[in-house]
Parts: structure tokens; C-alpha cells; sequence
């Protein structure tokens, strides 16, 4: 039983430090695609993942569609606040790949408007928030897969 974390151009360090190691305890694997808003040597990146990054399964690929050319026919489930179907309703299944965008703007447009059956959010029950933390996001969708996958 495992799921693959995607990380579309990821921004913040932090969040892709924290996100690894979520990947490490749960099983994971992390798939990080450029540009990053950061070096991949960045000491917050490496903090944030303490001494578990060695340990991590991670891919990286040059570009989004570098990434859809290598990993075609799989399973996707896509985030983002402008999904209409909860992370609840994800038919999960071994091998998914969990798709998120970056932290500033989210998935590309395009994915959001061609991606609509697989497009999910979380709920948010405040109207003061527009979105979660990604890393937070991301151990969300991760532990409530498993969950399903049990």
C-alpha cells in the first residue's frame, strides 16, 4: 500500500522539507517538479525533513509535462480550492498519484479546467481562509488515503 505525493513546482522549502518527511512516515513517495522556488540543497529544506531526506524516495522532473510524459496511465487525484468534489469522495487506490500545485497560485489553470472529474478540495468551514498550508493539505489527503486503503 503506497501513494505518490506530487508537488507542482513547489515554492517554500519548509513545505517541501515537512512534505518529505510525511512521505518518509507514511509510506510515500515524493515527486517534485520544476522550477522550485528554491535549490534542492537549501538548508530549510533539508531542517524542515531533518535527518530523514537521505532516507526519502523522491523523483524530480524537469517540467510538468516531463512528469506526465514518464508517469502516463495512472491514477491521479488533483487539489485545489476550486475542486467541486471533496477529498473524501477520492476513490483511492495503491499507486495513486496525489497532485497539488504551488503554494502562491495553486495547480495551472489548464489542469483545473481539463482535470474537473479528478479535482478535489478539502473543505474549508470559514470564510475568512481561502486554503490550508500545503504540507498541512498534503498530510491530509495522504493519512485519510491510507485510511481508505486499510
Amino acid at each position: 500500500m503506497a501513494l505518490n505525493i506530487v508537488l507542482f513546482e513547489p515554492e517554500i522549502p519548509n513545505n517541501t522539507g515537512n512534505i518529505g518527511r510525511l512521505a518518509l512516515a507514511s509510506g510515500s513517495k515524493l515527486h517534485l517538479v520544476k522550477p522550485f522556488g528554491f535549490e534542492i540543497s537549501d538548508s530549510r529544506l533539508k531542517r524542515a525533513g531533518l535527518d530523514y531526506w537521505q532516507h526519502l524516495d523522491v523523483m524530480i522532473y524537469e517540467s510538468i509535462e516531463a512528469f506526465f510524459s514518464i508517469n502516463t496511465n495512472k491514477h491521479f487525484a488533483f487539489f485545489s480550492s476550486h475542486g467541486t468534489q471533496s477529498h473524501w469522495d477520492i476513490p483511492f487506490k495503491d499507486d495513486m498519484f496525489l497532485i497539488f500545485g504551488k503554494e502562491s497560485a495553486g495547480l495551472p489553470k489548464s489542469i483545473v479546467e481539463n482535470q474537473t472529474e479528478q479535482l478535489y478540495k478539502i473543505p474549508l468551514y470559514s470564510k475568512h481562509i481561502r486554503s490550508l498550508n500545503l504540507a498541512n493539505a498534503v498530510s491530509i489527503v495522504i493519512y485519510e488515503g491510507l485510511r481508505q486503503l486499510q
